[in-house]
C-alpha cells in the first residue's frame, strides 16, 4: 500500500523537544514530520537540551533523525525560525544566523492567515524561577528527570497490556495544587505581555502544558511538549489553530525497497 500523503499546514508550531535527554521522545517527533509539513514551522525552544548535555552525553541516532528530517524540511523550501529557550540558550548568541537554512531568534511576531498577530517566546523569559533561582531550576530539573523515570515504568506495562501512550508526569501536574498555580500564573503573564506588544495573541512553550484559551482578552497558545504529551500547535489556511497530540508512532507502510530508496534520495536532493 503506498504511503498515505502528509497534512499540509500553513503553520506548524513545536517546542520543548529536548534532544539530548533520554526522556526526549525523537520517534514519535520524526513520524509526526512524516504525517505532517508545512510551509512554515517554529521552534519554539529547547529543541536540544543543552543543560543535559552538559552532564552526560546522549545522542541516539533518533535524535539526529529528528535534525536532519528538519534540515531537509529547509532545504525544501519550508521556512524554520529556532526561538531559542532556556535548555538551548545558548543560541542566544546567534541571533538572525542561519543554519541549514533555519534561522535563529528570540522571539517573533507571527500573522495568522486571517491578519491576527501572535507574539511568540519560549517562555522561560517570564518565569521567575528560572531567572532569580537557578539552582532551583536545576533541583526541579532533576525531580523532573525522577517523574519521567516513572513515566518509563507506566509506559512499558501499557505498551504490555496494548494501552496507548500516557504521561504520569502531566497527569500528575495537573492534579498538584502548587503545578496548577504555577501553570496559570504563567499564562497570565504571558497574556499580559501580548497585551503589551499590541498584539492578538502569544505563543509559547516552556511548562509543557498544552492549550489554547482566551486570557485577559487575548489568545494564549501553548505547544506543549515531545517528552510527557507529544503535541504541536497547528495553525490551517484559514488561520484556525489546533493542538495535535501524536501519542504513539504509526506502523510505517510496507514499500519495496527501492521505493524507499529513491524517497531518501530525493529527499536528500
Amino acid at each position: 500500500m503506498p504511503a498515505a500523503a502528509p497534512r499540509t499546514f500553513r503553520t506548524i508550531f513545536i517546542s520543548d523537544v529536548h534532544l539530548g535527554s533520554r526522556p526526549a521522545k525523537a520517534e514519535f517527533l520524526v513520524d509526526f514530520l512524516r504525517h505532517h509539513e508545512a510551509e512554515t514551522i517554529y521552534l519554539v525552544g529547547d529543541i536540544v537540551d543543552g543543560w543535559r548535555l552538559k552532564r552526560s552525553w546522549h545522542w541516539p541516532q533518533a535524535h539526529n533523525d529528528v535534525v536532519q528530517k528538519l534540515l531537509r524540511q529547509a532545504r525544501k523550501g519550508t521556512n524554520i525560525i529556532y526561538i531559542a529557550g532556556n535548555h538551548d540558550e545558548f543560541l542566544r548568541s546567534f541571533q538572525g544566523v542561519h543554519f541549514g537554512g533555519i534561522v535563529v531568534a528570540d522571539s517573533a511576531v507571527h500573522e495568522a492567515a486571517d491578519g491576527r498577530r501572535f507574539l511568540i517566546v519560549h517562555g522561560d523569559q517570564f518565569d521567575a524561577v528560572v531567572h532569580n533561582a537557578r539552582w532551583l531550576a536545576y533541583l526541579g530539573d532533576k525531580a523532573y528527570d525522577t517523574a519521567i523515570v516513572v513515566n518509563r515504568v507506566i509506559g512499558v506495562f501499557r505498551r504490555l497490556f496494548g494501552r496507548p501512550y500516557w504521561s504520569f508526569s502531566s497527569w500528575a501536574k495537573v492534579k498538584v495544587k502548587k503545578a496548577v498555580k504555577f501553570i496559570s500564573s504563567f499564562q497570565n503573564v504571558l497574556a499580559q505581555e501580548a497585551a503589551r506588544a499590541e498584539v492578538d495573541g502569544v505563543i509559547c512553550g516552556h511548562i509543557h502544558h498544552a492549550a489554547i484559551e482566551e486570557i485577559m482578552g487575548v489568545l494564549y497558545m501553548n505547544t506543549g511538549d515531545w517528552v510527557e504529551s507529544c503535541t504541536a500547535l497547528v495553525e490551517d489556511f484559514d488561520g484556525r489553530f489546533e493542538i495535535i497530540s501524536w501519542t504513539q508512532v504509526a506502523a510505517p507502510a510496507v514499500r519495496p525497497r527501492q521505493a524507499v530508496i529513491e524517497e531518501e534520495a530525493a529527499e536528500a536532493a
